[in-house]
Protein backbone atom coordinates (compact mmCIF):
# COMPACT_ATOMS: atom_id res chain seq x y z
CA UNK A 1 0.00 0.00 0.00
CA UNK A 2 1.29 2.97 -0.50
CA UNK A 3 0.69 6.65 1.12
CA UNK A 4 0.80 10.20 0.89
CA UNK A 5 1.25 13.54 2.72
CA UNK A 6 -0.04 17.10 1.67
CA UNK A 7 2.83 19.26 3.29
CA UNK A 8 2.48 22.12 0.67
CA UNK A 9 0.14 24.56 3.01
CA UNK A 10 2.05 28.00 4.08
CA UNK A 11 1.17 27.63 7.71
CA UNK A 12 0.22 31.18 8.02
CA UNK A 13 -1.52 31.04 11.23
CA UNK A 14 1.40 28.98 13.06
CA UNK A 15 3.66 31.96 11.72
CA UNK A 16 1.45 34.63 13.02
CA UNK A 17 1.65 32.85 16.52
CA UNK A 18 5.01 33.09 16.45
CA UNK A 19 6.23 29.26 15.05
CA UNK A 20 9.52 30.00 12.96
CA UNK A 21 9.90 26.43 11.54
CA UNK A 22 7.44 25.84 8.40
CA UNK A 23 4.57 23.44 9.36
CA UNK A 24 6.00 20.12 8.62
CA UNK A 25 9.26 20.68 10.58
CA UNK A 26 7.26 21.48 13.44
CA UNK A 27 8.34 19.39 16.49
CA UNK A 28 5.28 17.43 18.50
CA UNK A 29 6.91 15.68 20.86
CA UNK A 30 10.32 16.11 20.14
CA UNK A 31 9.80 14.36 16.76
CA UNK A 32 8.70 16.56 13.09
CA UNK A 33 5.13 16.25 12.01
CA UNK A 34 6.49 15.20 8.70
CA UNK A 35 8.96 12.48 10.33
CA UNK A 36 6.55 10.90 12.41
CA UNK A 37 4.22 10.38 9.88
CA UNK A 38 6.79 8.84 7.93
CA UNK A 39 7.22 6.51 10.68
CA UNK A 40 4.31 5.59 11.38
CA UNK A 41 3.45 4.95 7.78
CA UNK A 42 6.90 2.76 7.42
CA UNK A 43 5.52 0.59 10.61
CA UNK A 44 2.88 -0.09 8.32
CA UNK A 45 4.47 -1.48 5.57
CA UNK A 46 4.51 1.85 3.31
CA UNK A 47 5.69 0.31 -0.38
CA UNK A 48 6.14 4.16 -1.13
CA UNK A 49 5.35 7.55 0.36
CA UNK A 50 4.33 10.20 -1.45
CA UNK A 51 4.88 13.77 -0.17
CA UNK A 52 3.94 17.56 -1.97
CA UNK A 53 6.03 20.42 -0.07
CA UNK A 54 5.53 24.23 -0.96
CA UNK A 55 8.31 25.87 -2.73
CA UNK A 56 8.64 28.50 -0.41
CA UNK A 57 11.32 27.77 1.61
CA UNK A 58 14.29 25.11 1.18
CA UNK A 59 13.96 23.78 4.34
CA UNK A 60 11.62 21.00 3.97
CA UNK A 61 12.61 19.81 0.58
CA UNK A 62 16.26 19.78 2.10
CA UNK A 63 15.27 17.34 4.62
CA UNK A 64 13.32 14.70 2.09
CA UNK A 65 16.46 14.69 0.16
CA UNK A 66 18.41 13.89 3.59
CA UNK A 67 15.66 11.04 4.02
CA UNK A 68 16.11 10.02 1.02
CA UNK A 69 19.69 9.46 0.74
CA UNK A 70 19.80 8.38 4.44
CA UNK A 71 16.64 7.07 5.54
CA UNK A 72 14.80 7.85 8.80
CA UNK A 73 17.54 7.41 11.70
CA UNK A 74 19.51 5.16 9.10
CA UNK A 75 15.49 3.44 8.15
CA UNK A 76 15.65 3.67 4.03
CA UNK A 77 12.76 4.94 3.47
CA UNK A 78 10.81 4.38 -0.56
CA UNK A 79 10.01 8.09 -0.05
CA UNK A 80 9.25 10.07 -3.58
CA UNK A 81 8.52 14.05 -3.36
CA UNK A 82 7.31 17.11 -5.70
CA UNK A 83 8.37 20.73 -4.95
CA UNK A 84 5.07 22.92 -5.67
CA UNK A 85 3.13 25.87 -4.16
CA UNK A 86 -0.54 25.42 -5.11
CA UNK A 87 -3.88 27.01 -4.33
CA UNK A 88 -5.51 24.22 -2.12
CA UNK A 89 -4.94 20.89 -0.73
CA UNK A 90 -7.42 19.44 -3.31
CA UNK A 91 -4.58 20.63 -6.27
CA UNK A 92 -2.09 18.88 -4.10
CA UNK A 93 -3.37 15.89 -4.38
CA UNK A 94 -3.68 16.32 -7.94
CA UNK A 95 -0.16 16.81 -8.01
CA UNK A 96 0.59 14.32 -6.60
CA UNK A 97 -2.22 11.62 -8.09
CA UNK A 98 -0.28 10.26 -11.07
CA UNK A 99 1.54 8.34 -8.71
CA UNK A 100 -1.13 7.00 -6.55
CA UNK A 101 -3.17 6.09 -9.62
CA UNK A 102 -2.19 2.17 -9.58
CA UNK A 103 -2.46 0.75 -5.78
CA UNK A 104 -4.63 1.75 -2.98
CA UNK A 105 -3.13 4.72 -0.59
CA UNK A 106 -3.72 6.23 2.54
CA UNK A 107 -3.91 10.16 2.38
CA UNK A 108 -3.55 13.05 4.80
CA UNK A 109 -2.16 16.35 5.58
CA UNK A 110 1.38 16.55 7.65
CA UNK A 111 -0.40 18.14 10.42
CA UNK A 112 -2.98 15.00 11.21
CA UNK A 113 -2.38 13.64 14.86
CA UNK A 114 -3.85 10.22 15.93
CA UNK A 115 -2.88 7.56 17.96
CA UNK A 116 -0.30 5.06 16.48
CA UNK A 117 -2.53 2.17 17.43
CA UNK A 118 -5.41 3.64 16.19
CA UNK A 119 -4.47 4.07 13.23
CA UNK A 120 -3.00 0.62 12.83
CA UNK A 121 -6.00 -0.72 13.35
CA UNK A 122 -7.24 1.44 10.24
CA UNK A 123 -4.94 0.20 7.56
CA UNK A 124 -5.88 -3.42 8.57
CA UNK A 125 -9.81 -2.47 8.45
CA UNK A 126 -8.93 -0.79 5.26
CA UNK A 127 -7.00 -3.54 3.44
CA UNK A 128 -9.45 -6.58 4.97
CA UNK A 129 -12.24 -4.56 3.16
CA UNK A 130 -10.40 -3.93 0.02
CA UNK A 131 -9.89 -7.77 -0.27
CA UNK A 132 -13.41 -8.47 0.70
CA UNK A 133 -14.36 -5.83 -2.34
CA UNK A 134 -16.99 -4.08 0.11
CA UNK A 135 -15.46 -0.68 -0.17
CA UNK A 136 -14.24 1.85 -2.24
CA UNK A 137 -12.58 4.02 0.56
CA UNK A 138 -12.41 3.98 4.20
CA UNK A 139 -12.25 7.43 6.02
CA UNK A 140 -11.11 8.14 8.86
CA UNK A 141 -13.91 9.70 11.50
CA UNK A 142 -14.12 10.97 14.96
CA UNK A 143 -16.67 12.02 17.65
CA UNK A 144 -14.40 14.52 19.17
CA UNK A 145 -14.98 17.96 17.59
CA UNK A 146 -12.50 20.80 17.90
CA UNK A 147 -12.42 22.17 14.30
CA UNK A 148 -12.75 25.85 13.34
CA UNK A 149 -14.96 24.25 10.46
CA UNK A 150 -15.97 20.73 11.06
CA UNK A 151 -16.88 18.63 8.22
CA UNK A 152 -19.76 16.38 9.31
CA UNK A 153 -19.57 13.02 8.70
CA UNK A 154 -23.84 10.97 8.10
CA UNK A 155 -23.38 7.40 8.27
CA UNK A 156 -25.66 4.52 8.43
CA UNK A 157 -25.47 2.04 11.36
CA UNK A 158 -23.08 0.05 9.28
CA UNK A 159 -20.66 2.93 8.97
CA UNK A 160 -21.67 3.26 5.45
CA UNK A 161 -20.74 7.44 5.07
CA UNK A 162 -23.99 8.69 3.69
CA UNK A 163 -23.10 12.60 3.23
CA UNK A 164 -20.96 15.14 4.31
CA UNK A 165 -22.05 18.04 5.23
CA UNK A 166 -21.01 21.38 6.32
CA UNK A 167 -23.84 21.63 9.38
CA UNK A 168 -25.23 19.02 11.30
CA UNK A 169 -27.79 19.31 14.47
CA UNK A 170 -26.87 16.60 16.22
CA UNK A 171 -23.42 15.73 14.88
CA UNK A 172 -22.19 11.55 15.08
CA UNK A 173 -18.73 12.28 13.53
CA UNK A 174 -16.77 14.93 12.00
CA UNK A 175 -13.94 13.83 9.31
CA UNK A 176 -10.61 13.13 10.53
CA UNK A 177 -8.71 14.08 7.27
CA UNK A 178 -7.62 10.63 6.92
CA UNK A 179 -8.78 9.25 3.55
CA UNK A 180 -8.24 5.13 2.71
CA UNK A 181 -8.93 5.40 -1.42
CA UNK A 182 -8.64 2.99 -4.09
CA UNK A 183 -7.53 4.34 -6.98
CA UNK A 184 -11.00 4.55 -8.51
CA UNK A 185 -10.88 7.86 -6.43
CA UNK A 186 -8.52 9.65 -8.82
CA UNK A 187 -11.09 9.90 -11.79
CA UNK A 188 -13.62 11.51 -9.57
CA UNK A 189 -10.96 14.40 -8.11
CA UNK A 190 -9.84 14.62 -11.48
CA UNK A 191 -13.91 15.74 -12.35
CA UNK A 192 -13.25 17.68 -9.34
CA UNK A 193 -10.79 19.26 -10.98
CA UNK A 194 -12.20 19.66 -14.40
CA UNK A 195 -15.31 21.24 -12.87
CA UNK A 196 -12.35 24.46 -10.67
CA UNK A 197 -13.45 22.82 -7.35
CA UNK A 198 -10.75 23.28 -4.63
CA UNK A 199 -11.91 22.03 -1.11
CA UNK A 200 -10.78 18.48 -0.11
CA UNK A 201 -14.90 18.56 1.33
CA UNK A 202 -16.08 19.07 -2.32
CA UNK A 203 -14.23 15.72 -3.10
CA UNK A 204 -15.72 13.71 -0.73
CA UNK A 205 -19.03 14.86 -1.42
CA UNK A 206 -18.50 13.92 -4.95
CA UNK A 207 -16.71 10.33 -4.27
CA UNK A 208 -20.56 9.54 -3.34
CA UNK A 209 -22.03 11.58 -6.20
CA UNK A 210 -19.83 9.24 -8.45
CA UNK A 211 -21.68 5.96 -6.83
CA UNK A 212 -18.04 5.15 -4.48
CA UNK A 213 -18.81 3.23 -1.59
CA UNK A 214 -17.48 4.75 1.45
CA UNK A 215 -17.28 3.24 4.92
CA UNK A 216 -16.44 5.58 8.38
CA UNK A 217 -13.65 4.22 10.81
CA UNK A 218 -13.67 5.89 14.16
CA UNK A 219 -10.25 6.78 15.63
CA UNK A 220 -11.04 8.52 19.50
CA UNK A 221 -9.33 11.93 18.49
CA UNK A 222 -7.91 13.36 15.32
CA UNK A 223 -6.34 16.48 15.80
CA UNK A 224 -4.73 19.17 13.59
CA UNK A 225 -1.72 21.70 14.34
CA UNK A 226 -2.95 24.65 13.16
CA UNK A 227 -2.29 26.95 16.46
CA UNK A 228 0.67 27.14 18.54
CA UNK A 229 -1.65 26.36 21.43
CA UNK A 230 -2.77 22.77 19.45
CA UNK A 231 0.99 21.53 19.74
CA UNK A 232 0.71 21.20 23.70
CA UNK A 233 -2.84 19.89 23.51
CA UNK A 234 -1.38 16.91 20.87
CA UNK A 235 1.58 16.25 23.24
CA UNK A 236 -0.89 16.03 26.11
CA UNK A 237 -3.05 13.58 24.27
CA UNK A 238 -0.29 11.35 22.62
CA UNK A 239 1.35 11.22 26.26
CA UNK A 240 -2.34 9.86 27.30
CA UNK A 241 -3.12 12.82 29.41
Amino acid sequence: MKYAIIAAGEGSRLAAEGIDSPKPLVKVGGEYLIDRLIRVFMDNDAEEIVVICNDLTTLVAQHLVELQRDGLKGRPIPLRFCVQSTPSSMHSFHVISPYLSDSPFVLTTVDTIFREEEFSNYVKAFRQQIADGHTDGVMGVTDYIDDEKPLYVETDDTLRILNFLDHQEHPRYISGGIYGLTSSAIETLNGCMERGESRMRNFQRALLTDGRQLTAWAFSKVLDIDHADDIKKAEAFLAGQ
